[in-house]
């Protein structure tokens, strides 16, 4: 029964164990680990949660204990197992020892703060002792104190061996040992308490105590909390303009409305006043390269552009076709356009965000109708020099511009096509860049 309940005793109080974190700075913490990351350890204190920074920790000190065995011999280690009959201790020194639970008195939590000072402790209380001897020596040799009776190793039997063995004293009540208390003679020197042992306390002292510890730790994380929300925002981008560079690339996609008359008179079947429409909607795609005129708002360049002509029909009258072969006889056409020469643009407002710019060119351009009769085919050409005017507007997006331009594009046909207008709108959106 007496081992069950030192078993029982046993395993409560090694499921109380808190870790003891062990600081560069030579501070001892108990708690309890609550959350842990690369960076950071979370501790719950009897004061409170702390956040611990991670390069401030030297190490996670081990759970340890002290088995006082009977007769007063005692082992440092960790517990590996314990049942009701044995317990497996692992030593310091690596070598794992089976105890039999009835040669256990008691179990502790080795004290760490103490086991480092404890060296300290016994140096200081030896010298103490020797001092205390040479004192009661030189008395007696002055004749101002008795001479005891001295042990082995110098000490008294009367007074001196109180400073090594405490008295001991029971109670007795119905004549069963109650209690045990110990009355040393000379009342001990009161030591100084550990930054751990006022912790456990909750008594303040040493240099820098644990609950100091661990308010200065909410200090700091709420000053630097603080600190984060007074950080002044990022500096805004500096805002690139038109005037900021030298050189510009673009490519170009519209549609211009085009139209184009085709004087058919000249071709057998049809009569003086037969004029078809052979344009429409032309898809255009163009590309300019241009460079600023030394610090001025005016670029110019080289331009190039490609379009096309929409696909046309009407009825073909040539009168050498059998309709009783192809009773609905068609000619179709279609065509494109191709141009080049020199564009310039001049800024309004180059230091705006929304930069707008009058632009021109002098091109020269080849057209291409393509005509395709039942009975025939051939290509209508019309080539000529062609201007073009109009206003355009650019923003930036990240590192690209991109913008919106309006063009009139004016044109002298020839030939078959003499009569269509000299002048078509042409509307185009661009992606540039600027460097």
């Amino acid at each position: 029964m007496k081992r069950i309940v030192l078993a029982i005793l046993l395993f409560s109080a090694i499921g109380l164990q808190a870790e003891t974190i062990k600081m560069k700075d030579g501070n001892l913490i108990t708690g309890s680990i609550v959350a842990q990351t690369e960076y950071t350890l979370n501790l719950t204190t009897s004061y409170g949660t702390i956040t611990l920074n991670q390069r401030e920790i030297d190490q996670i000190l081990p759970d340890k204990h002290r088995i006082v065995l009977k007769g007063g011999s005692q082992l440092v280690g960790q517990i590996l197992d314990l049942d009701e009959f044995n317990l497996k201790l692992k030593t310091d020194d690596g070598a794992v020892v089976n105890i039999d639970m009835p040669q256990i008195v008691s179990v502790e939590t080795y004290d760490y703060d103490r086991g480092e000072n404890a060296q300290k402790e016994y140096v200081e209380k030896a010298q103490e002792v020797a001092a205390q001897r040479e004192a009661r020596a030189a008395a007696v040799a002055a004749g101002t104190a008795a001479a005891g009776v001295e042990a082995a190793g110098g000490l008294t039997f009367d007074n001196d061996i109180d400073q090594v063995f405490d008295t001991q004293k029971a109670t007795v009540v119905n004549g069963q040992v109650v209690s045990a208390t110990s009355q040393p003679t000379t009342p001990a020197v009161q030591k100084p308490l550990t930054d751990e042992e006022a912790f456990l306390k909750g008594v303040k002292t040493g240099s820098v105590s644990q609950q100091e510890y661990a308010a200065a730790a909410k200090e700091e994380l709420s000053a630097k909390k603080q600190t984060e929300k007074q950080k002044p925002a990022k500096a805004p981008k500096t805002q690139r303009t038109e005037a900021d560079f030298g050189k510009y690339f673009s490519v170009q996609a519209g549609v211009m409305p085009l139209d184009l008359k085709l004087d058919n008179s000249g071709r057998d079947g049809y009569n003086s006043d037969d004029e078809f429409d052979v344009g429409g909607t032309s898809i255009t795609v163009s590309s300019k390269f241009l460079w600023r005129i030394k610090n001025s708002n005016l670029w110019l360049g080289p331009e190039l552009g490609i379009g096309s002509i929409a696909n046309n029909s009407f009825e073909d009258k040539d009168p050498t076709i059998d309709h009783s072969r192809i009773p609905d006889p068609e000619v179709k056409t279609n065509g494109q356009i191709f141009r080049g020469g020199v564009t310039a643009h001049y800024y309004i407002n180059p230091k705006s965000r929304f930069a707008f710019y009058l632009t021109g060119s002098a091109l020269y351009e080849m057209l291409h109708v393509n005509y395709r009769a039942e009975q025939s085919s051939s290509t209508i050409s019309s080539n000529g020099f062609a201007g073009a005017a109009g206003l355009g507007v650019e923003t930036w997006i990240d590192d690209l511009m991109i913008g919106l331009e309006v063009r009139e594009v004016f044109a002298q046909r020839q030939k078959e096509l003499k009569n269509s207008a000299g002048a078509n709108t042409l509307v185009q959106l661009q992606l540039s860049w600027k460097f």
